[in-house]
C-alpha cells in the first residue's frame, strides 16, 4: 500500500495531491486513511520513510568506504539510475514532493519531512567529503561544506534534469566530471 502512496505524492507533489487519489491508489476510504495515518501529512510522512527504505537509500553514502571519493561518485551515479528509472515515477520524492506549498500546518509538517531527509543527505556527504580529504582521494584544499554543498546541490538538481528529459548518460558524465575534478584538485 506505501508503495503505492509513494507513487501518487512522487508523481503530483504533497500539495497537488488529492485525498481522491490516495483513496484510489490504497483502496482505503478516507476513514480508514486518517484512523491509520493520522492526516494526509502523517501518511506522506510514513510515505517518505517507505521511500528512503526503498528506492530513496541510494543517497546514504558512507563515509567508511575507501577511498570515498569513489563513494560519492557511486552514490551519484546510482542515484541518477534511479530517478532515470521508467519504472516509477522520474526525479526524486524528497527532492520534488515538499519544497514548496500553502502556509497550513500539515504543509509544514510534510516539508519538515522532506527536509530532514536533506539534512541527513547533506550531514554524511560532508562526512564523506572530510573522509576524501583524510584518505587523500579528494584535495585537502577542498572547504568540505562547500564541496558538500555543490555534490548536495548537483543531486538534487537530478531531479529536475530528469523530468525535463536529460539523458542519464548525460547526467553520468557531468557527475564523474564534478567527482573528478575534487579528485584533481588533490593533485593541484
Amino acid at each position: 500500500m506505501l508503495d503505492a502512496v509513494i507513487e501518487v505524492f512522487w508523481e503530483h507533489g504533497y500539495e497537488a495531491t488529492s485525498l481522491a487519489q490516495l483513496r484510489e491508489a490504497t483502496g482505503l476510504s478516507s476513514a480508514s486513511l486518517y484512523g491509520a495515518f493520522g492526516s494526509k501529512a502523517g501518511l506522506f510522512a510514513r510515505a517518505v520513510e517507505h521511500y528512503i527504505e526503498g528506492p530513496g537509500k541510494v543517497t546514504e553514502v558512507s563515509a567508511d568506504r575507501q577511498p570515498a571519493a569513489d563513494a560519492l561518485e557511486a552514490m551519484l551515479l546510482e542515484s541518477i539510475r534511479m530517478q532515470s528509472d521508467p519504472s516509477h515515477p522520474a526525479g526524486c520524492l524528497i527532492a520534488l514532493s515538499a519544497v514548496v506549498g500553502a502556509a497550513s500546518e500539515d504543509s509544514g509538517s510534510a516539508r519538515e519531512a522532506v527536509q530532514l531527509r536533506r539534512r541527513a543527505d547533506r550531514e554524511r556527504i560532508t562526512a564523506c567529503v572530510h573522509a576524501g580529504i583524510a584518505d587523500g582521494s579528494l584535495g585537502g584544499g577542498l572547504d568540505p561544506l562547500a564541496a558538500s554543498a555543490v555534490i548536495h546541490t548537483f543531486l538534487l538538481g537530478v531531479s529536475t534534469q530528469v523530468r525535463d528529459g536529460v539523458a542519464p548518460q548525460q547526467l553520468s558524465g557531468a557527475a564523474s566530471l564534478l567527482v573528478g575534478r575534487m579528485r584533481a584538485s588533490c593533485e593541484a
